[in-house]
Formats: structure tokens, C-alpha cells, sequence
């Protein structure tokens, strides 16, 4: 009896000492794990947490904060491994680490095992959680069941590197691929690479000054036209919060496709306030733009909202709405060239894990229909995002950092099912000219008519530098070009877009005559006054309003007159800025015009920016001679 009581005493003595050493070393460990990943040294902190776990398997924290490294990690099997010690071994663990190990099965693609463990788990109490992973485990079981079964291709070396590369944007010709890439996890800044002739790309390269600068440049769009190249800036400040305001939006534009980018020109307070304006998408008419930020009046957190180009201004923005926007986070929004296919990131709706690409179509009444998942493999557990479309609606280029470590992200590219892409685009190309001198007419109005409905469907101007435009159209249908220009007679053609025509665009050059070609109807024309501004000033002096009302005076009794109000600047600042400006100016003298006497049907409005130019825009005095406004009487 004395020898058994003895061996139990020194049993104790023993295992008491025992446990003190390795809670000792569990301690060692666990603090050695915080300052390791204090440091991001993030394979030598988990190897010392899991140490802190083997010498003290009965506490909870450590396997609470390894499974939380893994799963920011993206690696969920071992978050679930983790997860699941800490329920059978730590005390109170099966409750504890019942969510955390639900959702770290569901990103391991283990749904059905989730889908048993929320069963026993969820609780009224808490159902709101339960209910959204209980939803989500069902959408990666038939997820994965209906998978596509195409592999997204990785763009190689050539396009990605050591270090992330995201949104991917190409103009109709599909000869470069622009995309931003974070060098060592700080700067970020714009790439392009050119397309050889084996259907891949030559070796990236930086976009250079301008349109990159020491400040963060990221998640750029190029128009379809190739002209104009929105991105944006971060580390942005200014007095006034809009023109810098932390991240807001910027526009470079280059006049041919083979020069240089102008230095980048911030949108106004319309647009950029002091909240984060980013991510930016233009429809391939150039009429709408699309972006993300967090500004008030949004659904929570980044939403995706829209501006439209109406009467030579930004309108206010508006946010998508609930069939796009939720109470999480969405972002990269992409246009496709369709004009009603809008693609988009968002970490809230229904997914696979982490951040998933949507798609949503716009409807007749020009509201989105509810957020449509593009299912596995395009989403994986691991973030996607920046996505672009090929002009035919069957390539889906994105980013995702499903071969890499969280955040480290590559371009991929991938078979889009027809079943949710976009319609197959072809688009017409050209420029406008005259007719007898050859010369190109650049700011030439276009109209684009359905033939058949006689719908409106793209207003457009040849580009000012060398007056070429592109505008994507649908395949198989007729449509009608309305083409005009001050000075030149109106010109109206039609097009016939046969299904070949997604792989074989359709050039048509436009020739112009002059309103006085024609001798046999000789139209008289008089430019009756000419206003001219001081830089970014719109409204009219007290001088200019008396001299302005003397010049009208005397055609107040004319018959079958019509006024012309076109406003012209010079060649500073960007082209739509200039266009902008130049149509405020406009309308103010045309309302000056009607306050006159003349009939509001009577006199056309319009701003033309930096074309016709009357002097040198080299020089101050040549500058202020094309910032006018010209009124001209025909009858």
C-alpha cells in the first residue's frame, strides 16, 4: 500500500513539472509565432505556432490564429486541419470553431462535409451567419458540379511576373494588352505588352512618363478607339479635395495611335471627391463611364457607379443599384462592347470564396438584372477580379491569385461559355475626310442608326487628332451613319454588318463637300461676331453682351434665318475637357442670342474644343485668338 501511495506521488510530481515546462515552451512559441509574423516572415510564424500547439494542445488561441494565417493564406485545407484539431483537442472547441471551420471547408471545396457540421451547429440565436454559410456551401457543391471544364490558361513570363499584375484592358484592334503591375508590393504602375503574330505577346513593358509618375497609377481602361486611357491615382492631395483627393480618376489621351500619351488631366468634382474613385470602364461608345468608390448614398462598402456624357458635361453619377451593388464590396466593373453586358468583382454575393466575377445585363428600362456567379473554374476559393472581354464575347481575360500567396496576382485567360457572355461585336472603323482637298476633318459629328427601328444607338466625333473613329456594332443588322460637320454638307450612309463580320471589321471612310459646293443652291453665310476668352472663363462681360446684341439687332426681322453658336478653345488641357468648356460657352451665348429676339429653334448650340484652330497654339497671344466663340447667320 505504502509503495503504491509512494509511485502515485511521484507520478504527480513528475507530470506537474512536465506540464509547467511545456506551457512554458508553448508560451516561447506562441510569442516567437506574433513577432515572426509582426515581421511577415509568415512560413517560419506558422511552424512556431504550430510548435505552441503540439506543447499545449488544450488552448484554444494558437490553433485560432494559425487556422486564421492559413486561411488569409489561401491555405484552406490546412485552415480546416487546424480548425478541426482545435474543436476535438482545445477546451470548448467544437463550438468555438465551428464557423471558422465551416467556412475554411467550404473554401477547401469540402461542402457537403460543411454542410453537415452547419446542420449541427446553426442556431437560431445566430442564423443570419449560418444561413449565409449554409448558402454558400450549396452554391460550391453545384458549382463545382456544373463546372465548365476549361482551365483558365496562365498569359506565362512574358505578361506576369514575381510580382502582381491585374486589370487587363485592350482596345478593338487587340494589338497591346495594358495592365497594371505592383512592383515589390508598393509601386504601382502601368504596362503594356504588343501582341506578336503567334497569338501571344512580346515581353511587357513599363507605359513610362506619361503617363506613370512616382504616385501609384493602377487599373487603367483603354478606349475602344485606343485614344484615351482612364486610370487611377493614389496619394492624391489638393486644396480643394476633388482635383486630388487621395485615389480619384485621371484621363491621358494621345492624338494618334503611335504617339505619346498627354500628362494625365484629374475628371472634375462631379466625378472625384474625397472619397476613393477608382477602377474605371468606359462604354464603347464613350458616352458612359463606370467606376467604383465608397462616396455616400452607396449599398456599403466600394459600389460600382456610372456617369453619362450628356450636353458636353459628366452628369452625376448613379449607383448601379441592388441587382449589382450590396452591403459588401464590389469593384472592377467592365462594360463589355455589347453596351448591356456589365462584368464585375464582388465579395458578397453567392460564391466560391474570397472575390468572385459576376456578370448583370442591363434592361429595357436601363436598370441591371441580379448578379449572375461565372461559375468554376473562372472563380475559384481564391480572389478574382479586373476582368475584360474579347470583342466576340468568347475570351474572358482576369486576374486571380489562385498560384500564388493571397494577393499575389497573375493574368489569366479563358473560354467564356456563350451562356453567359455577351454578344459577339464586330466594329466599324475609318476617319473623315474632304472630299476634294483630301484633308482630314477631325470633330465630325456621327450619328449611328438602326436601320430597321430607326433607333438612336452611339453619338460620336472623329477623333480630333487625325479624325478616325471606332464604333462597335452588332453583327448581322443594317445600319444607317448620319455624318455631319460645321462648314461641310451632311452626309448619310448605310452598312450592312453580315454574321463574318466579328472576324472582319468593316471599314468606311467618309468624304465631305463644303456647303458651297453645290453653285446650283448657293447657301450665303456670315459670321456676324466673335467672342474670345480668357483662360477657363464661360460667361459673357457686359462688354461682350452690348457688342454681341449690336451685331444681332439687325437680323431680328429676317426671314429663315438659322444662328450658329460654335465655341472653339485652345489645345490645353485635355480633349474632353476642352470639348466640355467649349459647349458651357456655347449656351451661354445662345441664351444671350434667344434673350435677343431670335427663335430658340433657330439657333444650334455647339462646342468643337481645340479643332479649327485660327492661330499657333504655341504661343499666349495665338492661344487666346482660338479661345472664341463665332456667331454665324445663314439664310
Amino acid at each position: 500500500m505504502r509503495l503504491t501511495l509512494f509511485l502515485l506521488l511521484f507520478g504527480l510530481l513528475y507530470v506537474f513539472p512536465a506540464d509547467a515546462q511545456s506551457e512554458k515552451k508553448a508560451a516561447f512559441y506562441f510569442n516567437e509565432a506574433l513577432h515572426l509574423k509582426a515581421a511577415k516572415k509568415y512560413t517560419d510564424a506558422c511552424r512556431n505556432m504550430e510548435l505552441a500547439i503540439v506543447n499545449d494542445p488544450a488552448t484554444a488561441d494558437p490553433y485560432s490564429i494559425l487556422g486564421q494565417w492559413y486561411f488569409e493564406g489561401h491555405e484552406f485545407v490546412k485552415a480546416a486541419e487546424t480548425f478541426k484539431k482545435g474543436s476535438v483537442k482545445s477546451n470548448n472547441g467544437k463550438l468555438r470553431f465551428a464557423k471558422p471551420l465551416a467556412k475554411s471547408l467550404i473554401y477547401a471545396g469540402n461542402a457537403d462535409e460543411a454542410l453537415q457540421l452547419i446542420s449541427n451547429f446553426a442556431t437560431i440565436r445566430d442564423s443570419a451567419d449560418w444561413n449565409f454559410l449554409r448558402q454558400q456551401a450549396m452554391f460550391v457543391r453545384s458549382a463545382i458540379i456544373r463546372g465548365w471544364g476549361v482551365m483558365p490558361a496562365n498569359l506565362g513570363l512574358r505578361v506576369n511576373s514575381e510580382y502582381p499584375e491585374l486589370f487587363p484592358s485592350m482596345a478593338v484592334d487587340t494589338q497591346y494588352l495594358y495592365f497594371t503591375r505592383r512592383m515589390n508590393n508598393m509601386d504601382e504602375d502601368l504596362y503594356l505588352a504588343r501582341a506578336d503574330s503567334c497569338g501571344g505577346w512580346f515581353a511587357a513593358r513599363n507605359m513610362g512618363d506619361p503617363p506613370n509618375t512616382p504616385d501609384q497609377e493602377s487599373s487603367q481602361f483603354v478606349s475602344a478607339d485606343g485614344h484615351y486611357l482612364f486610370f487611377s491615382r493614389s496619394e492624391n492631395r489638393s486644396e480643394n479635395g476633388w482635383a486630388e483627393g487621395g485615389c480619384d480618376l485621371f484621363m491621358a489621351y494621345r492624338a494618334k495611335q503611335d504617339t505619346d500619351w498627354t500628362v494625365a488631366q484629374p475628371f472634375g468634382h462631379t466625378i472625384n471627391t474625397t472619397f476613393y474613385e477608382g477602377m474605371p470602364s468606359l462604354s464603347p461608345d464613350n458616352r458612359e463611364l463606370y467606376f467604383v468608390s465608397d462616396r455616400d448614398g452607396g449599398r456599403g462598402g466600394y459600389d460600382i457607379w456610372y456617369s453619362v456624357f450628356e450636353d458636353g458635361l459628366w452628369q452625376l453619377p448613379v449607383n448601379a443599384g441592388p441587382m449589382v451593388n450590396t452591403p459588401g464590396n464590389e469593384t472592377t466593373p467592365y462594360i463589355s462592347a455589347d453596351n448591356k453586358t456589365l462584368f464585375f468583382a464582388s465579395d458578397w454575393w453567392p460564391g466560391l470564396g474570397g472575390t468572385d466575377l459576376f456578370v448583370s445585363r442591363r434592361k429595357a428600362n436601363n436598370s441591371w438584372s441580379r448578379a449572375e456567379n461565372l461559375g468554376y473554374p473562372i472563380n475559384t476559393a481564391h480572389d478574382e477580379k479586373s476582368e475584360f472581354v474579347s470583342l466576340d464575347g468568347k475570351t474572358l481575360y482576369f486576374a486571380s491569385d489562385r498560384q500564388g500567396p493571397a494577393g499575389n496576382y497573375d493574368i489569366y485567360q479563358s473560354e467564356l461559355p456563350a451562356v453567359v457572355g455577351p454578344a459577339p461585336m464586330s466594329y466599324l472603323q475609318g476617319y473623315v475626310f474632304d472630299s476634294i482637298s483630301g484633308e482630314r476633318l477631325n470633330s465630325a459629328a456621327m450619328l449611328i442608326v438602326n436601320a430597321a427601328t430607326g433607333d438612336t444607338l452611339y453619338e460620336l466625333r472623329s477623333n480630333r487628332g487625325d479624325a478616325t473613329y471606332v464604333i462597335t456594332l452588332q453583327p448581322d443588322r443594317k445600319y444607317a451613319i448620319h455624318t455631319s460637320r460645321m462648314g461641310y454638307q451632311p452626309v448619310s450612309d448605310t452598312v450592312l454588318f453580315r454574321k463574318d463580320s466579328v472576324s472582319t471589321p468593316v471599314t468606311l471612310n467618309i468624304a465631305m463637300l463644303t456647303l458651297d459646293y453645290n453653285p446650283l443652291k448657293p447657301i450665303k453665310d456670315s459670321i456676324i461676331a466673335s467672342i474670345h476668352y480668357d483662360v477657363n472663363i464661360t460667361e459673357l462681360s457686359a462688354a461682350d453682351k452690348s457688342a454681341l446684341q449690336a451685331a444681332i439687332t439687325p437680323w431680328l426681322e429676317e426671314k429663315e434665318i438659322v444662328v450658329y453658336v460654335n465655341a472653339y478653345t485652345d489645345n490645353t488641357g485635355t480633349p474632353m475637357i476642352n470639348e466640355t468648356l467649349s459647349y458651357r460657352r456655347a449656351t451661354v451665348v445662345a441664351r444671350e442670342v434667344v434673350s435677343y429676339g431670335i427663335e430658340e429653334s433657330a439657333v444650334s448650340a455647339k462646342g468643337w474644343g481645340e479643332s479649327n484652330a485660327l492661330a499657333d497654339n504655341e504661343t499666349e497671344e495665338g492661344r487666346y485668338k482660338n479661345r472664341r466663340v463665332e456667331i454665324m447667320v445663314k439664310r
